[in-house]
């Protein structure tokens, strides 16, 4: 029985561990759905960006406010989680603070009380973006698609950075002889008498309880991450350092357009010779994207990364016009579409088996898609360098060459280049009458 604490300690260890691995190897297969991409260049640039954007937070305080309190989140959240090294060395050997013999009680009590002040400014960084988003309503955080999970995941994870910071501070706070060596009790000293009277069995047991359900907390978390846009806390870093870093407004070439050109230009090729006997006949690639394993992978990458913060959203002239297009949608479907996919997969031994849907149509429809004017505002904006413009942009391509789907604004436009080298309607040889108008 002496040992019982510390097995069921490791088997809860083990457990969340372990799950959450499972689940970071379901992510790593379908972001690899997508298709390949080389993203290996410039490797001091994406270092630097990674640096800045995602551990730096240099987009994120652009708008101060939030910028601000997500800072003291981050950054507190991030430090205090250093005591769980403490708290497992504890949990598997049964000591308690063991950090503090190895440490020396000046250098121990320094860092818990760092740890302290943060969890306290973290607590109340996170009542003020509760406060934000249920009672001043910020509007970014009220778009339609901010209904059911995507609502309620928001203040989840609020609720749950409370909890786990009160805990905390709880059990610094009832640790008898903590408060009695009067080391690193900067802000638990202030709790502590509330519990004058108590009895030190008491104490003790409420000083568990807390340990306990901090450290089930924080593996609960964890493995709350792949199901929350709270995954950015891990992506980030990846996707930053992915991202693209050519400038905005530079489209690529789609290969298979580019080789169905050099075809066409080729006078040694026979546009009507059928393939050789033996040859294997293969099935011509898809122009553009209807469906996620139709973009490529960082675009994957991107989906399971957006933080859903909507800034994106309330800096698109489209949206703000009042069209259908949000940008933080185009993320939150295409992530939707592809989690969907991947069950698919799972449900059918590790094949996917058509559904008869896809994310054009579906899921994104195309209304959404020819809404947007292509300013790469939201590329902009996104605090952890997402680009919904190049889904859009690939979706796009794929209603244009694949179903002849264009508006018919566009269409008269390709079909006036075609015929006369200009997208006006009249003949070539008109072209430079306008010199001679006076």
């Amino acid at each position: 029985m002496q040992y019982l604490p510390n097995f069921l300690f490791a088997i809860l260890l083990i457990f969340g561990i372990g799950f959450f691995v499972k689940n970071i190897k379901k992510l790593y297969r379908n972001i690899n759905l997508g298709k390949d991409i080389d993203r290996s260049d410039k490797k001091s640039e994406r270092w630097r960006n990674m640096a800045y954007i995602a551990l730096g937070q240099s987009k994120m305080v652009k708008r101060p406010i939030s910028g601000f309190l997500h800072i003291i989140v981050y950054v507190g959240f991030i430090i205090i989680n250093i005591e769980v090294l403490e708290i497992i060395i504890d949990g598997l050997f049964g000591t308690h603070r063991i950090f503090q013999g190895f440490l020396g009680d000046s250098m121990y009590g320094m860092l818990i009380g760092i740890f302290e002040v943060l969890a306290a400014l973290v607590f109340i960084a996170v009542t003020i973006f509760w406060i934000r988003r249920n009672v001043i309503k910020v509007k970014r955080f009220w778009n339609k698609e901010m209904k059911g999970w995507p609502k309620n995941d928001g203040n989840y994870i609020l609720y749950f950075e409370m909890v786990l910071m009160g805990l905390f501070l709880l059990m610094n706070s009832t640790d008898i002889h903590f408060q009695e060596a009067g080391i690193g009790n900067v802000i638990s000293q202030y709790i502590a008498p509330l519990f004058d009277g108590f009895s030190n069995g008491s104490l003790h047991l409420i000083e568990r309880t807390a340990w306990w359900i901090h450290i089930a907390g924080i593996l609960v978390f964890l493995n709350y991450l792949y199901y929350s846009k709270h995954l950015h806390i891990l992506l980030a870093f990846p996707n930053t350092y992915y991202a693209n870093l050519e400038a905005k407004g530079k489209f690529t070439n789609d290969k298979n357009v580019t080789k169905e050109v050099q075809l066409m230009m080729d006078p040694n090729v026979d546009p009507y010779a059928t393939p050789e006997e033996g040859a294997e006949e293969t099935v011509p690639e898809k122009f553009g994207a209807s469906d996620v394993t139709d973009l490529n992978w960082v675009q994957l990458l991107n989906a399971y990364t957006c933080t859903e913060c909507g800034r994106c959203t309330s800096s698109c002239p489209a949206s703000l016009t009042g069209k259908e297009l949000s940008p933080r949608n185009i993320m939150m479907k295409t992530r939707d579409r592809l989690e969907e996919v991947g069950k698919n997969i799972d449900s059918n031994g590790g094949e996917f088996k058509d559904d008869g849907k896809q994310l054009l149509n579906d899921f994104i429809t195309p209304e959404e898609l020819w809404a947007c004017t292509s300013c790469n505002a939201c590329v902009e904006e996104c605090p952890v360098s997402i680009d919904p413009l190049s889904i859009i942009m690939d979706m796009r391509r794929y209603l244009v060459m694949e179903e002849s789907a264009a508006p018919q604004e566009l269409n008269m436009m390709m079909t006036n280049i075609e015929n006369n080298g200009a997208p006006w309607q009249y003949n070539q040889q008109d072209r430079l009458n306008w010199k001679d108008e006076e």
